[in-house]
């Protein structure tokens, strides 16, 4: 059968299936429909790359099946070539087929003789259920196909490791977990399912599913945003903090709209304003928002911070998946209405750390308060006070002049067209239309740790560079900005 047959499983789609079926048959039918990948979700794709070629170096003697995924055949054939090859002590993306289900298996580590190690490399730090499922069907297979296997795990990421700044030990940076036992109880299930989901695509039709939370784990599917433009507007999923089951009790009524709830059903206090507001197509405004915007000290600071927070450590002294800020943004307002700007962005491969804190204090001083949006910046603070014990002082006494202005909102305010969300980027258009972020080349977070990176890297042009340090100053400078924007823009409901 050619692999690109419908009817031919792999593990992603085997996965795809369990989380919902009509992902998987959009998958062999219907992929147009996909959403393009994003930057962010490329990075990920590439970091997994990254870290599985990392995790060979843990296995010697081992080979590499070269064959890309549309010759799987081929690949099937120089796996088991690998195999035979005593002098062979593992097989990097190792294919096997059984029961019209493809895998590839990151490292098949010789054991003893015919027996092997099953391993699958994982860029988290922690096993997750969809990864004991993900080793579970190459395991199926493994095994349908008169493998031996010894052992089945995952090696993925030790976040405590400290990178000394000059060599990599994987033995340190990897941790192996044991699941064989979790695996072989799982194999009934696994048969189960895959026939269920043979099914599924071997179907006439595609499987009716209305989008719910399933969309959104393990991983959001791709094709969520053309299945979410069959729901309303002021859809229930996105009543702010509902609970699964009220979530489930309104769908057993048929309610998919926000203002279709029942009044009699029952909602906290936020999210029983949502409803009023939508309803009534109107802002929900407490007299208590006056109180908390005006309770500050001048100068007011409006801050934002980004960071990058690599898989593997780039610096000294430093764990993977530590967040490390490179950048903050921070306009400053005088009680005679006199707007500055000040901006710090560490343009150098190199740990920021140091330069970003003295920069940053040198700009907040000791007076004033502090805007932010979230509580993310107070992390950040309370984190390079650790490290930096000569900042220390000056670092902690700077938490106490927080404020946050997402909190007040959430407490105090409620805009229709917040979607239930009240993340800045909702927030914002919602109230100043005119300051949208689609005019940015920069829009979110994670695509700034990306430019970042890729600012930093000798290998980008210095052209580039230049423009990406024009387009993360644009991106940090619009976020501050658009809290200065928001403050106003609320204290005119006053």
């Amino acid at each position: 059968m050619a692999l690109s047959m419908p009817s031919m499983l792999s593990k992603s789609r085997f996965l795809a299936g369990r989380q919902c079926h009509l992902r998987l048959w959009y998958q062999c039918y219907q992929p147009h429909l996909a959403r393009e990948t994003s930057p962010g979700q490329q990075a990920l794709f590439d970091t997994g790359r990254e870290v599985g070629r990392l995790a060979t170096g843990l296995y010697p003697s081992g080979i590499r099946i070269e064959a890309d995924y549309r010759h799987h055949e081929q690949a099937v054939q120089s796996t088991i070539a690998a195999m035979q090859d005593a002098g062979v002590g593992a097989i990097y993306e190792a294919a096997f087929v059984h029961s019209d289900v493809r895998v590839w298996v990151d490292i098949l580590e010789r054991f003893r003789g015919a027996s092997w190690n099953l391993v699958e490399v994982k860029s988290a730090t922690s096993v997750k259920d969809v990864h004991i499922d993900d080793v579970a069907v190459q395991n199926f297979v493994l095994a349908g196909c008169g493998i031996d296997i010894n052992r089945t795990g995952i090696l993925h990421i030790n976040n405590q490791y400290v990178f000394d700044g000059k060599h990599l030990d994987l033995g340190s940076l990897f941790i192996f977990s044991d699941l064989t036992p979790q695996v072989a109880a799982r194999q009934p299930e696994i048969a189960t399912n895959v026939k269920a989901l043979r099914d599924i695509i071997t179907g006439k039709a595609a499987p009716e599913i209305t989008p719910s939370r399933h969309c959104l784990k393990p991983y959001l599917c791709e094709f969520w945003d053309h299945c979410r433009q069959k729901m309303p507007d002021y859809w229930v999923l996105n009543l702010s903090g509902i609970e699964q089951d009220k979530l489930d009790e309104l769908l057993s009524l048929g309610v998919q709209d926000i203002r279709d709830i029942p009044d009699s059903f029952p909602l906290n206090r936020i999210q029983g304003r949502i409803r009023t507001s939508v309803i009534n197509k109107e802002e929900y405004v407490s007299g208590q928002l006056e109180i908390e915007l005006k309770d500050i000290a001048y100068p007011l600071h409006f801050l934002d911070f980004e960071t990058v927070s690599p898989a593997i450590p780039l610096y000294a002294g430093t764990r993977p998946f530590q967040a490390l800020p490179f950048q903050w943004s921070n306009h400053m307002l005088l009680e005679n209405g006199q707007l500055t700007h000040n901006e710090y962005l560490c343009t150098e491969d190199k740990d920021p750390r140091r330069e970003f804190a003295s920069s940053l204090l040198e700009c907040l001083g000791t007076e004033g308060t502090i805007l932010i949006y979230t509580t993310y910046e107070k992390t950040v603070i309370r984190q390079l006070a650790e490290y930096l014990p000569d900042y220390r002082t000056p670092l902690e006494a700077m938490l106490s002049r927080f404020k946050d202005l997402c909190a007040f909102i959430r407490q105090f305010y409620y805009h229709p067209e917040f979607y239930g969300s009240f993340s800045l980027k909702n927030v914002l258009p919602a109230l100043l239309p005119e300051m949208s972020y689609q005019t940015l080349s920069i829009r979110d977070g994670n695509q700034a740790s990306l430019e970042y990176l890729k600012m930093i890297n000798s290998c980008t042009p210095l052209a580039e560079k230049n423009k990406i340090r024009k387009n993360l100053l644009a991106y940090c400078g619009h976020d501050t900005l658009a809290m200065v924007r928001i403050r106003e823009e609320l204290l005119r409901r006053f």
